[in-house]
């Protein structure tokens, strides 16, 4: 038997929302119908409190829609964005998980490695919210797990570190290897612009700051180079004698205005200013009435 190209992304949501009571939810609901949850329950011997939690996970995938059973055509279904805080888990629900459920067991495992200590209940509740309430699959985990290590500065990521990272990786719909990998080529590549382009600024001895880093990101993402930013730290320091982010921003963003993303399209374009303005002057020289009147005498 084969699936439809549809059942297929719609199978593949389910496999990576590593939960079978959300998978089982599914089917039954898509075989039933309706939104009895007391019924979906009793005939899937399952505790409301299974049944609600599947049936939220579900709403999030993006797979349920609110109130019925129906499941929204995969090429308009939109994963929401996640709340920002995780949900409460009980003691319980994590034991039977880590017991049960190999694949989040790999991770704690992992997890404890990263951190390089037993994880306490409450980094327990924070892995289990990523794997459960994120959604994120295991293997995705595995691999956020280390990315965050490498974005740690030499020191051990935080859980809450690690939580904040995984939110980012969910709402950018990071659920594959293939786009973790991507992912975490392009971090790479965006920490090394900022590393640059932070020397060049001549900041040294200290991290930039939060404030620092969006300032010099949202002149990468406008298309500066490297070149075309040091010239605008240039004109800065010259104009004002000091570094001064606002002010430098305001440079780029004249820049980007005019689409001179370049050093060299920056400089012929302040080149032919130039120009224009010293013809200007030329043409504005007071006349030397003296000479004038010796050239006439000769006439």
């Amino acid at each position: 038997m084969q699936l439809s190209p549809s059942d297929n992304s719609i199978a593949d949501a389910l496999i990576a929302a590593h939960d079978g009571d959300v998978a089982l939810l599914y089917i039954y609901l898509r075989r039933r119908g309706g939104d009895d949850l007391e019924r979906a329950a009793r005939e899937l011997c399952r505790t409301m409190g299974e049944i609600r939690a599947a049936r939220e996970k579900l709403q999030r995938m993006g797979l349920l829609t609110e109130g019925t059973g129906c499941a929204a055509p995969p090429e308009q279904r939109a994963r929401p964005a996640p709340a920002e805080e995780l949900p409460e888990y009980e003691t319980e629900d994590l034991v039977r998980r880590s017991r049960e459920d190999a694949g989040f067991a790999a991770i704690v495992s992992e997890a404890q490695k990263v951190l390089g200590h037993v994880l306490s209940s409450s980094d327990l509740k924070r892995l289990f919210g990523i794997y459960d309430y994120l959604a994120l699959p295991p293997e995705v985990i595995l691999m956020l797990l280390n990315h965050c290590v490498s974005i740690s500065q030499g020191r051990r990521p935080s859980m809450r570190f690690i939580e904040k990272e995984a939110y980012v990786w969910a709402n950018r719909e990071i659920m594959s290897l293939e786009q973790a990998e991507e992912y975490i080529r392009s971090s790479r590549q965006r920490r090394e612009e900022l590393g640059r382009i932070k020397e060049s600024l001549g900041i040294r001895g200290r991290e930039l700051t939060a404030t620092e880093q969006k300032y010099i990101s949202s002149w990468l993402d406008m298309g500066f180079g490297e070149d075309c930013i040091a010239l605008a730290y240039d004109k800065t320091v010259t104009n004002t004698g000091a570094l001064k982010w606002n002010y430098m921003n305001k440079i780029l963003l004249s820049w980007d205005e005019k689409k001179l993303h370049s050093r060299d399209q920056v400089e012929e374009k302040e080149g032919r200013r130039k120009a224009g303005a010293s013809q200007g002057k030329t043409q504005d020289k007071p006349i030397d009435m003296e000479a004038l009147r010796a050239i006439v005498d000769k006439m």
